[in-house]
């Protein structure tokens, strides 16, 4: 036996909720980047349905566009920010700084010279203790 599938209607503030929260974003920071109350957040993911200046500010502030927000789904969230397929990343105008180098190998060079200098600075306080007790 078929079922038919059932369209539910959309609910822009679960759907907000659900961008947020993949976005990994916390309602006070998002309250923090419009202005308003983590409170005025938590009621507003609670409501149905939004005005479109509100939905359009909370998608900047998520990065993300208000078509993402209104045609959520977890599918298309993992795949959006796995691949930014947007190219929209919040405060960063869509583009991410690519490291050219290893940041651990730079750590470990840091640690090498470090070490060396350390080595040297022995070294040379060796030398001064054996001329001081040979000059004696």
């Amino acid at each position: 036996m078929e079922t038919a599938a059932r369209k539910r209607p959309i609910h822009l503030g679960d759907h907000v909720r659900r961008m947020r929260t993949a976005l990994g974003v916390k309602q006070a920071s998002l309250a923090s980047e419009l202005g308003t109350t983590q409170q005025n957040i938590s009621r507003i993911e609670q409501e149905e349905d939004m005005d479109k200046a509100t939905l359009e500010k909370i998608a900047k502030a998520l990065g993300v566009t208000t078509e993402a927000i209104e045609n959520f789904s977890e599918e298309g969230a993992i795949f959006n920010v796995q691949t930014l397929h947007d190219n929209s990343t919040a405060g960063n105008n869509g583009y991410f700084d690519q490291c050219t180098f290893n940041p651990i190998e730079k750590i470990v060079e840091l640690y090498d010279a470090l070490l060396k200098s350390e080595r040297e600075k022995n070294e040379l306080l060796e030398r001064m203790l054996k001329n001081q007790h040979s000059g004696e």
